[in-house]
């Protein structure tokens, strides 16, 4: 059984979209026999997919801190509640109980704990596959900035091409599963830098 990580905002967007592929990641989650781990809570595309995931009989794992579980924000009817002290050990965990990571719509929040995972996949700290849901172009111009990150040379191709994404919650799913994240070449080639000194 995988596990399965997923990062989305504590709203509902501005589009009845957002939660209806929220839902369908949970629900596909579910129906495939994995795990779903994400911040949870009970509010926003983060409830819709973990209630999408419970109705299919799915599991559930939910990582909140103690200020967000007092505020009550927290899901009552999970697997496992993990209840931590700060946001570091709220991702931490997270990350450590997920075999691969996925962004859905969301905010600063979102972008926070998916660009770390992703940093930490191409530092080789981890082999875990990440990737986006770009449902109706949520991500175009994340994308289209990922890809001037590599022209202007602050990121590597490779790099970049280990960022996954579609815009079909079935489709992202299936290459979060199937992918094999290869090592990293040296993250900074020190002669290459000192050349260019």
């Amino acid at each position: 059984m995988k596990n399965i990580c997923i990062y989305c905002g504590s709203s509902q967007g501005s589009d009845p979209v957002y939660i209806q592929s929220a839902r369908e990641i949970g629900k596909i989650i579910a129906q495939e026999g994995l795990t779903l781990v994400y911040g949870g809570g009970n509010v926003g595309l983060m409830g819709a997919v973990a209630d999408a995931a419970m109705e299919n009989s799915g599991r559930v794992i939910g990582v909140i801190t103690k200020l967000l579980f007092d505020k009550e924000l927290a899901h009552p009817n999970l697997t496992e509640l993990h209840v931590v002290n700060s946001m570091h050990e709220r991702k931490s965990l997270m990350a450590n109980l997920a075999d691969c990571f996925l962004a859905l719509p969301g905010g600063l929040g979102t972008m926070d704990e998916i660009f770390e995972v992703c940093v930490w996949t191409q530092l080789g700290i981890h082999k875990k596959a990440c990737g986006f849901l770009n449902i109706q172009g949520f991500y175009d111009d994340l994308l289209k900035f990922l890809d001037n990150m590599v022209e202007k040379q602050f990121l590597k191709q490779n790099h970049h091409s280990q960022i996954l994404t579609s815009s079909i919650p079935k489709e992202i799913i299936k290459k979060l599963l199937e992918t094999k994240v290869e090592a990293s070449d040296k993250w900074i080639d020190r002669k290459e830098l000192l050349g260019k000194c």
